[in-house]
């Protein structure tokens, strides 16, 4: 009787032993998002801010039911491939590239099947990411924030504000892949406005340094700051040294208005970045990005620092201020 009931204990443990990993293998394995970055974590807070609003809104929290791999480049373009092979690798679900085009063109270099939701301010179906805005038939969808193509608008407002300036200047990151598409925009603005528009390319922080000691030479009355997520990770510096040069500069992003820089023209981040969060979530649940139109975000601020333009010795017109979303005092 005894050796009669040991057995069956016996059976009895392993079976409850065994239950775990029953229920454990019917459960389905949670997803896994790779974000992939331009910026750094630091830069990228509001992104992810609104990336996780976003994926809120279609069902997912982090760390409950989706896991996310975070992989920031901060702003080397050059790592961007590498990054997105290490999530391909690790057999993400689905890929967020996230600040600009550089993360977009290295997601789709490096998969053909993995789902897509890219961020970017140039024109998709230009760089090979989508065959159309409404079908994009490959495996990336996203949103399209208008940014470089704001170029023009921004030369027109430092115009604007000086208006017997005949000369300007335009800084860019040739390591982005939208930057002659920014420039070009621009370089059609200065020949609009009938004034004369130099470029000054850097991509580190010891070439932005120098361009901005070349800005003298040039005899530039104002500078444009292309869309760059290197230049946002260094916003503050770059900020410093317009104000060191007394330089009236208009930036690509707000970022650089709350840092002190004297105005800036800038699509909405956060509802462009909500928007990939909601992509991301449809995909996850079964949507296919060949299916799913690429949004566009077309929202754009005016933001004017009163405070820089006072120690600029620069005055806004009352039209010009009467325009701006936000005057900060």
């Amino acid at each position: 009787m005894w050796r009669r009931d040991f057995i069956t204990l016996l059976g009895s443990t392993a079976a409850v032993a065994a239950l775990p990993r029953a229920v454990r293998a019917q459960r389905p394995a949670m997803p896994v998002i790779g974000y992939l970055s331009s910026e750094s974590l630091k830069a990228d807070a509001m992104r992810t801010v609104g990336f996780r609003k976003g994926l809120s809104e279609a069902g997912f929290i982090e760390g409950q039911n989706v896991t996310v791999e975070y992989r920031w480049a901060d702003g080397d373009y050059k790592r961007l491939p590498e990054l997105a092979a290490d999530l391909v690798r690790r057999q993400v679900t689905v890929i967020a590239a996230i600040g600009g085009t550089a993360p977009a063109v290295a997601a789709k270099g490096a998969t053909s099947t993995i789902p897509v939701v890219f961020n970017i301010g140039a024109d998709p179906i230009q760089l090979g990411l989508v065959n159309s805005l409404n079908h994009p038939g490959t495996n990336m969808t996203g949103v399209v924030v208008l940014s470089s193509e704001l170029a023009g608008k921004r030369l027109q407002l430092l115009k604007e504000l000086l208006p017997s300036a005949t000369a300007f200047a335009l800084l860019t990151n040739p390591s982005n892949p939208a930057h002659e598409s920014e420039a070009r925009v621009a370089q059609e603005a200065a020949q609009f406005l009938g004034v004369h528009l130099d470029v000054l390319r850097a991509s580190t922080a010891i070439e932005v340094e120098a361009a901005f000691d070349a800005l003298a030479g040039l005899k530039a009355s104002g500078l444009v700051v292309a869309v760059d997520a290197f230049f946002t990770g260094q916003d503050k510096e770059i900020v410093r040294r317009a104000a060191e040069h007394a330089m009236p500069t208009v930036y690509g992003w707000r970022s650089f208005t709350d840092a002190g820089g004297l105005m800036s023209y800038a699509p909405n981040i956060g509802e462009g970045y909500r928007s990939v969060g909601i992509l991301v979530g449809r995909i996850l649940r079964g949507d296919k990005p060949a299916d799913l139109p690429v949004e566009q975000v077309t929202k754009v601020e005016f933001i004017i620092n009163l405070k820089t333009a006072r120690s600029l010795g620069v005055d806004f017109s009352l039209p010009l201020v009467g325009r701006a979303n936000e005057v900060i005092e």
